[in-house]
């Protein structure tokens, strides 16, 4: 584990008879990132989750969370908020109460008094509705309540196990709202298999397979190695010629008509690797030298859908 790492785990696994459903699982996670965890279902997410949350036991490997190992018990626990993906309440109690009842349940020295219950209703949201009771919430206004009661014990890193995936439009906007404004208070790491999400408000990604690691990675970072050897580009003037022309620029290893516009040509430009930068010069000077009005000459940036598919489906595997 590094100095900056919220958690790390080595050969974390856990099996079940005649069920591998994590093996080997070594990932590091930066201190106050949001962490996006993905996978197929039955891929192993949740078991995952269970066992950073320290409520099932690993097969072999190790975990920790904020240098403190997971064989630590109760001081390694109380380093985690964990919700579960549907989180449940006594319908009775208002979220107020809810957060008194489990803050009752922390040691003295994290337990929250009455003010810090009322400034963490008020960060998720729910102030005005601190003294409703909680069968009258939403789904969205449930899920808060249940990261609030995650993050009462002040954690260290926040455990959310598919927080928005039976919610509304409206309740997930919320929630990821929320995640995002938590950016580098607490370590967020969540699983999830709506890949919109992770690519709007997650920083880091790991995605899982069968029980197995197939890549982890800062998002930016993830896609940029799928997406760099892409090029559009967009002409004014151009003509049917004028994609094979292109195709005999040097670094160039296809060119795919796209569609026409008027007087616009489009055009997909599959490069060599590594040659992109110089490609986009050489077909500026091209179109200069015949002419052509150069709309557009960009790198192709896919998006995490379409590279969750390639290492998932294909089976590819990133450099």
């Amino acid at each position: 584990m590094t100095n900056d790492s919220a958690i790390s785990t080595a050969g974390l696994t856990k099996h079940y008879p005649g069920v591998e459903a994590l093996s080997d699982l070594d990932l590091d996670v930066p201190a106050g990132s949001v962490y996006g965890f993905l996978g197929p279902n039955g891929a192993g997410k949740s078991t995952t989750i269970k066992l950073l949350a320290g409520l099932t036991r690993p097969t072999r490997g190790t975990a920790a969370v904020a240098g403190i190992p997971i064989e630590a018990g109760a001081d390694y626990r109380r380093e985690v908020g964990y919700l579960a993906q549907e989180p449940r309440f006594y319908d009775w109690m208002t979220g107020r109460e809810t957060l008194r009842f489990v803050t009752s349940l922390y040691p003295a020295d994290r337990q929250a008094d009455n003010n810090a219950i009322t400034a963490i209703l008020a960060r998720v949201g729910l102030a005005d509705a601190a003294d409703r009771k909680t069968s009258d919430y939403s789904g969205g206004m449930r899920q808060r309540l249940g990261i609030a009661q995650a993050l009462i014990g002040r954690p260290t890193v926040l455990l959310l196990d598919e927080p928005v995936s039976s919610l509304d439009p409206i309740g997930r906007r919320e929630v990821l709202q929320l995640m995002e404004e938590l950016r580098g208070e607490t370590t967020i790491f969540y699983s999830t298999h709506i890949l919109d999400d992770v690519q709007r408000v997650s920083d880091h990604v790991a995605i899982l397979d069968g029980g197995r690691l197939v890549t982890s990675a800062p998002t930016s970072e993830l896609l940029d190695s799928f997406t760099k050897d892409s090029l559009r580009v967009v002409l004014g003037g151009a003509d049917a010629a004028t994609g094979a022309a292109l195709a005999e620029l040097p670094g160039i290893a296809r060119v795919e008509p796209a569609e026409r516009e008027g007087e616009l040509f489009a055009f997909v430009v599959q490069v060599q690797p590594q040659s992109a930068p110089a490609v986009q010069a050489a077909i500026t000077r091209f179109a200069s030298d015949r002419g052509l009005i150069v709309t557009e000459n960009h790198v192709i940036r896919l998006g995490l859908e379409d590279v969750f598919l390639r290492l998932v489906n294909t089976k590819e595997r990133a450099a």
